[in-house]
């Protein structure tokens, strides 16, 4: 037990993991007395059937999702769960989300050491307290008596169904938010609850969850037509998953550079049509190779995807922000003038100057700020050209430096204060 990977986790979250656990044991040995009839087993094991025909066309997609994932995201089985908490007594339904969760473990889990066990059992354990919470109101409402009799007319059904699907949204996202609170990171605490498209496709699947428990409830044979629309819906999802981490680096979550390239070249059009400046920052952390040398590539990595957070949180909403790759960065301000720019080189370089990561502080950048159309050049090349050469000047000049770049790729010598 001692070489459990559990142990490994901060202490908080030990105890966030062993405590949901424990509330899931309780509320398991409180309700697992409730009687079953034979057709709620047979809906449980329609419902499960289904799950699992699910899982297993989708368990190739669901691998690559992970391995192309370095963030927490959407569980796709949802849609079972909460179908058999709307139908099912709690004894059924625990078994269903156990099965659920040992049988997708036994797909992809097993195999993935950076996946250890304890974390599909907090998983499941997450989704009985929430699947426990939904029975109750099920149960509470009259919702799984109308359901088993075949009936969901009239406003009071359905509000009963919309309120059960409210309480499992709420009782997992404030689990999952909890767990990532403690152990991520995170630049504003609202981005535990999951972003606009995550809760987008939470939603459908709470629907689709409604809507396998209703046809459940008239034939269980309906469940298994649920696993063809959840396989479109995992591959759907990939497919999005996949366009998006090929516009961002791996590394650091920004554009990466070809995104960023292509970004810059569309605002300058649009620069030159409404004849307005655009502002380009390149920025290169000073001496980045001697935090891998002393503190190891690990430390490097999380140096960087915090600079990569500091820079998103400098800039102005509709500024493009990108790794160049190494330790360089782009920043395109669009409708932004000379003394705008410099301005927000200064902040960025300021903040960088304060950035503490992992006990490790001194970071330092050197940044090159070149404004279009003072800088007479007509292509996003040319400018990120100027820039670099400012930035190069700023580092022959000391580091920890903004330098001007104006004119054909020329540099203006502007004095910034080195606190």
């Amino acid at each position: 037990m001692r070489a459990w990977a559990l142990w490994k986790l901060p202490r908080t979250a030990v105890a966030y993991v062993l405590l949901i656990e424990l509330i899931a044991l309780a509320l398991i040995a409180v309700t697992a007395g409730q009687p079953v009839r034979e057709e709620q087993w047979i809906s449980a094991g329609a419902v499960l059937a289904a799950a699992v025909a699910h899982l297993h066309l989708s368990h190739s997609t669901e691998r690559i999702r992970r391995d192309h994932s370095h963030l927490p995201h959407v569980d796709l089985c949802s849609i079972w769960t909460l179908a058999g908490a709307l139908l099912l007594p709690a004894l059924p339904e625990v078994l269903l989300v156990l099965a659920i969760y040992a049988h997708r473990w036994w797909l992809v889990g097993r195999w993935d050491a950076s996946r250890p066990p304890h974390r599909t059992l907090f998983t499941a354990a997450m989704m009985i307290v929430t699947a426990l919470a939904v029975v109750a109101v099920s149960s509470a409402t009259g919702l799984s008596s109308h359901l088993a009799a075949g009936r969901l007319a009239g406003w009071g059904p359905m509000a009963a169904l919309l309120a059960a699907m409210a309480v499992q949204w709420l009782v997992n996202t404030a689990l999952v938010a909890g767990i990532i609170l403690i152990t991520a990171k995170l630049r504003r605490r609202r981005d535990a609850v999951g972003s606009g498209p995550d809760n987008l496709l939470e939603l459908a699947q709470l629907v689709l969850g409604g809507f396998t428990a209703l046809a459940t409830a008239w034939w269980p044979g309906f469940a298994l037509l649920m696993a063809v629309p959840m396989v479109a819906l995992h591959r759907t999802v990939l497919l999005h998953q996949l366009q998006l981490a090929a516009r961002t680096d791996d590394k650091t979550g920004l554009l990466n550079a070809t995104t960023w390239h292509q970004q810059a070249q569309v605002e300058l059009v649009r620069a030159r049509q409404e004849n307005r400046p655009l502002g380009l920052l390149m920025i290169d952390l000073d001496h980045f190779s001697q935090v891998n040398n002393v503190h190891g590539h690990l430390a490097g990595d999380a140096v960087l995807r915090a600079v990569a957070r500091l820079l998103g949180g400098a800039v102005r909403r509709g500024d493009s922000v990108g790794r160049f790759g190494g330790e360089e960065f782009a920043v395109l301000l669009p409708g932004i003038d000379q003394a705008g720019a410099l301005a927000v080189a200064e902040r960025i370089r300021a903040q960088v100057r304060a950035l503490v990561v992992d006990s490790i502080s001194g970071f330092t950048v050197s940044v090159g700020v070149a404004v279009h159309p003072a800088v007479d050049e007509d292509s996003v090349d040319g400018l990120i050209a100027a820039a670099d050469t400012a930035l190069y000047a700023a580092k022959d000049a000391g580091r920890d430096l903004v330098r001007l770049a104006g004119g054909h790729r020329g540099l203006r010598w502007l004095p910034t204060n080195r606190n």
